[in-house]
């Protein structure tokens, strides 16, 4: 068949231009009955079915192996006959194939008549409003001039696409029952629904697909005492939660690209409310409305909040050693008096843990150890790149996790100043940390006359290598 242009260029030569068959003939250089087709018969689009070609399809081969193939589908599996079977049994037919020839045929044929195999295309999934999915996502902000890294659990409500979060530092069992209790607050009531993966504080037996997942007794008191239904998604099917995995992506490098700076917890779970409460002023999506009029009448098919007040708590034995020590979060706790009592029970919180004899005396009440990790800032690093660049200082991702005096110090107008000083800086952080020197700058500012930003660093003789030189003002 030719290309469509030629074929234009033949009809526009006879009817525009009025040329016989003969002409266009030798003009064109092709066959006078081609010429012929293209010039005064009319071209209409027709369906193309593909015809299948091969001995296979085109002899008898074909049809007796099917008649095989529908002859073994009656029996069971261990007496059907393989591939290599048929093709040997062919053989005997006086089949001139190959068997890979008979390879090809047979998984055709069983593509085309899997009627009793599952569908492996996936369903558009519906879904109504009320019903929410729940994931943690990690994520890093800075406390205290240090790296923190949070567990934030997100829940993304598919029909309106609005999501809350709050950050966390574990995903346990109190972290992620605390977690929703805080999510069911902001979003002001409870969802219907909601839809997990094998999250180990809530499921204790992964689902299969002989039998459904088993969640645990915490888990399943703290949903009868809010009464929302559960669905566990199957092992490795994160597409089941699509919405959330989206959603944990979306507070990531939207809210968190830039760590920012976290007081505490629950002062970082504010300013992340806020953010995504502003944002669902955007148009959805796909349904060409702004996120918070589809949120607003999402809230209405929500439960109510119970009245009572749900405890999220656990409580287990800890193990001391001689050496009143007891393990908690990875982590080696001193208790003192502990080795005393022959048990020792811990109480834990999200937060907090308490340590409790038998006779209800409270040998220990303080932070659980996971609040205090830290990631120091690589200040040495970061410091030596402003040396080589003054200027950029104001405008660095680490310009707000200086310490106030430290960076009041750097900010100064004359870039020769701030590049002495960054020099200073530098060789002090060979031998000590960024909190250590901000430290001693609230000690020599308190006795200082001068200008306090025109630091002598000769006060620092007890903290700065001898070789530290000048910084002057």
């Amino acid at each position: 068949m030719l290309a469509m242009s030629d074929i234009n260029c033949i009809k526009h030569l006879r009817n525009t231009k009025g040329l016989s068959i003969s002409e266009i003939q030798k003009t064109l250089g092709i066959n006078w009955r081609t010429a012929k087709k293209y010039a005064d018969e009319d071209q209409l689009p027709g369906e193309k079915q593909t015809k299948k070609t091969g001995m296979m399809y085109e002899e008898k081969w074909g049809e007796i192996v099917s008649g095989w193939l529908f002859e073994d589908r009656r029996l069971k599996r261990k007496l059907r006959r393989n591939k290599k079977q048929m093709f040997e049994e062919l053989k005997t037919h006086g089949f001139p194939g190959s068997y890979r020839t008979v390879c090809y045929f047979i998984d055709d044929w069983r593509r085309s008549h899997s009627d009793d195999r599952p569908d492996k295309g996936y369903d558009r999934l519906t879904h109504p409003p009320g019903e929410a999915q729940v994931d943690f996502g990690t994520m890093e902000t800075v406390q205290d001039g240090e790296f923190v890294d949070v567990h934030t659990l997100v829940m993304s409500f598919p029909y309106s696409n609005a999501a809350v979060a709050v950050p966390l530092p574990g995903e346990n069992q109190e972290c992620l029952l605390h977690g929703l209790k805080v999510l069911f607050h902001q979003c002001g009531g409870v969802p219907k629904r909601i839809r997990i993966d094998n999250l180990t504080p809530a499921v204790k037996k992964i689902r299969s697909r002989f039998g459904e997942a088993e969640l645990t007794d915490a888990f399943i008191q703290f949903q009868n005492h809010y009464g929302f239904e559960v669905q566990v998604c199957n092992p490795g099917s994160g597409h089941e939660k699509g919405s959330v995995e989206n959603k944990v992506g979306y507070v990531r490098y939207n809210f968190f690209s830039a760590s920012p700076v976290m007081e505490s917890f629950e002062q970082l779970s504010e300013i992340l409310h806020a953010q995504l409460a502003r944002d669902r002023s955007r148009l959805h999506y796909e349904k060409n409305v702004p996120i918070e009029t589809l949120w607003n009448d999402e809230q209405h098919h929500l439960l109510y909040l119970p009245t009572t007040d749900y405890p999220v708590f656990r409580t287990l034995e800890g193990r001391v050693n001689k050496y009143n020590e007891v393990t908690l979060d990875q982590t080696r706790i001193h208790i003192p008096r502990a080795a005393n009592h022959p048990r020792l029970h811990l109480v834990l919180t999200w937060d907090r843990y308490k340590a409790v004899t038998d006779d209800g005396e409270i040998l220990a009440d303080d932070h659980r150890p996971y609040m205090n990790r830290r990631r120091a800032i690589p200040w040495q690093m970061v410091v030596k790149g402003w040396i080589h660049k003054p200027r950029i200082i104001a405008y660095s991702r680490y310009e707000k996790y200086l310490p106030g005096r430290v960076k009041d110090y750097l900010l100064v107008e004359d870039i020769q100043l701030r590049k002495a000083r960054l020099n200073t800086l530098a060789n002090l952080l060979v031998t000590h940390d960024m909190k250590q020197i901000n430290e001693a700058f609230y000690e020599v500012l308190s006795t200082a006359e001068e200008d306090p930003y025109g630091v002598d660093w000769t006060h620092y003789d007890a903290l700065a290598p001898a070789q530290t030189g000048g910084g002057t003002s």
